[in-house]
């Protein structure tokens, strides 16, 4: 899952990355993600939550992705990691899933527009930290607790549940806040 997450997580943000570039040499140049008035790259780029640390926020995506990628295929290579790491790695990955939040919330309350390579990393991000979470405590590379172990191995079936409805929420706030968007999309 770490390594389909990632993946998926980078080719997103460097997409978007690829886009901004075709933008800085021919600035008469239209993204591949410029739809409509409310599915629009190119607007997004221009605020300043799309450059949040100085530098445009997908160069963190194209930089922290290779991680999951590196960790899963580690563990698929049969690496064991101290409980230190994946303490660190969760911080990481849980992070990366705060950040995400808000720039959802950013997109949709605050600008008004949607990025749709943005949400492509919204999508694998809430994957992999949901899948994360839930696997961490199954294996108890977090803690040393039965019952953590336990919950995990209950909960871990069904991780698709929170997944489900952590998507379920963000496509029914986007729907509220952007009635016109069906119509614009299939009209």
């Amino acid at each position: 899952m770490l390594i389909i997450t990632g993946v998926g997580g980078w080719y997103g943000a460097m997409s978007l990355i690829v886009e901004r570039v075709k933008v800085l040499i021919d600035p008469e140049y239209t993204l591949n993600c410029d739809v409509n008035p409310l599915i629009s790259c190119s607007s997004i780029m221009e605020t300043w939550q799309a450059s949040l640390l100085g530098f445009p926020n997908p160069l963190l995506g194209v930089a922290g992705f290779v991680a999951p990628i590196a960790v899963g295929v580690a563990l698929l290579a049969g690496a064991r990691f101290a409980r230190w790491f994946w303490w660190a790695f969760l911080t990481g990955v849980t992070g990366a899933f705060v950040f995400i939040l808000w720039l959802f919330d950013q997109a949709v309350y605050q600008i008004g527009i949607l990025c749709p390579w943005c949400m492509v990393v919204w999508f694998f991000t809430i994957i992999m930290f949901w899948s994360l979470l839930i696997w961490s405590l199954r294996a108890g590379v977090l803690l040393d607790s039965r019952r953590a172990q336990r919950f995990g191995a209950a909960v871990l079936p069904f991780v698709w549940v929170p997944i489900v409805v952590t998507m379920v929420a963000i496509s029914t706030a986007i729907a509220v806040q952007f009635p016109t968007l069906v119509g614009l999309l299939f009209g």
